[in-house]
């Protein structure tokens, strides 16, 4: 979300999801998100409970925060989550300026997605592998785990033996694009 002012003195709200889909919307008072040059009416209110709602197209859907982390924001609306920033003009003209600058890492980290033991590794370094491969066998609370790969490209490193026992967010295995 990002706001400025427009130049009838009000606020302007840019809301930002971690997909990059952006809603515009002026103060508070006069809520409405712009779908290209449609301009959509949107109501915030509150119960007496201090349940938030958002009224939107005649439907309404109940909001809540569940997390915060600086201009970072993981909202649930009715059951879903979704991420979004808060952010000033100038902030936000600087992470689309850093995304289309950027450039990808040639090297992805398979990491551990709970703490266990390596049963069985399924990959060879450097060998060749496709999305969806399995990498390895995971061993925690007594089931099996098969970790597959996220990505195409050939394993660079294997971090880890088999028996070995694992921390959540260890580096598995390296993958090479």
């Amino acid at each position: 979300m990002m706001f400025s002012k427009s130049k009838k003195g009000k606020q302007k709200f840019i809301s930002c999801t971690d997909k990059n889909k952006k809603y515009e919307f002026l103060n508070p008072k006069e809520l409405y998100i712009k779908k290209g040059k449609e301009k959509i009416p949107l109501e915030i209110t509150s119960d007496k409970n201090g349940f938030v709602f958002i009224t939107w197209q005649k439907k309404k859907y109940q909001v809540d925060i569940l997390e915060k982390n600086q201009n970072q924001y993981e909202v649930l609306v009715n059951g879903v989550s979704y991420s979004i920033s808060v952010e000033s003009p100038f902030s936000y003209k600087r992470r689309k300026f850093l995304d289309k600058n950027k450039t990808e890492s040639k090297v992805e980290k398979i990491q551990a997605p709970m703490p266990g033991k390596i049963v069985e590794l399924l990959v060879e370094e450097n060998q060749v592998i496709k999305e969806g491969d399995p990498l390895l066998i995971l061993e925690a609370m007594k089931m099996q785990n098969e970790i597959i790969s996220d990505f195409q490209g050939k394993v660079k490193n294997i971090n880890f033996n088999p028996e070995d026992t694992v921390m959540k967010d260890d580096i598995l295995i390296e993958l090479e694009k």
